[in-house]
């Protein structure tokens, strides 16, 4: 396992393909996102999601996965149709420090869906993890980073060093990033419900 630096602001185009083609390649690793640091792997990588679920501790159905998109457009091609209050919501509010749980569609994968068949999906505002999906082009499969003794978040590169070197492929230190995770909006019933606040509040 390795840790590769990558400058959060102006991301080094060749750092940027060799960790995509690492992920293409069915490996997983820790990015930054504009809250935490998460454990990532491809959307079609379907022994990538178990392995993910396995490090976090939870069966894919209850371990509350999210999709990392690259745009609110990349967004409408996992989900099933919203109205236009949500997508002037989410039009407002993306990139940034929220999830919204929306209905999926048949592209994402029955492995972790929920009895609700619905998604957290995220448009991060981060370029590091938006440029790797741009490269890959599709959707990362992501779990929050937290240490596994006291399931606490951590920003920290050396402690999640430490928990997860021997779990993952390859870590991206960009810093020390926030300890707070993103706000969750469920708009998967006749109104959005503020489900947990995050980072920011909701425009």
């Amino acid at each position: 396992m390795a840790i590769i630096q990558i400058n959060p602001s102006n991301p080094e185009e060749h750092k940027i393909k060799f960790v995509s083609e690492m992920i293409l390649n069915d490996k997983i690793i820790i990015c930054p996102t504009d809250t935490l640091y998460a454990i990532v792997c491809k959307l079609s990588n379907k022994n990538g999601i178990e392995k993910i679920c396995k490090i976090v501790g939870k069966k894919p159905e209850k371990a509350n996965l999210s999709i990392i998109c690259s745009s609110l457009k990349h967004i409408s091609d996992y989900s099933l149709q919203f109205n236009k209050n949500i997508y002037k919501m989410m039009n407002k509010n993306l990139p940034g420090p929220y999830t919204f749980i929306l209905k999926a569609n048949n592209k994402i994968p029955k492995l972790f869906l929920n009895k609700r068949k619905t998604i957290g999906i995220r448009v991060p505002n981060q370029l590091i993890t938006l440029k790797i999906v741009d490269y890959i082009d599709e959707p990362l499969v992501c779990a929050s980073v937290n240490l596994s003794e006291n399931s606490e978040f951590t920003n920290q590169i050396d402690e999640i060093d430490l928990t997860y070197n021997k779990q993952v492929d390859l870590i991206i230190d960009s810093g020390n990033l926030n300890v707070l995770g993103s706000a969750v909006i469920d708009c998967s019933g006749e109104e959005p419900e503020l489900i947990r606040e995050g980072l920011m509040p909701l425009n």
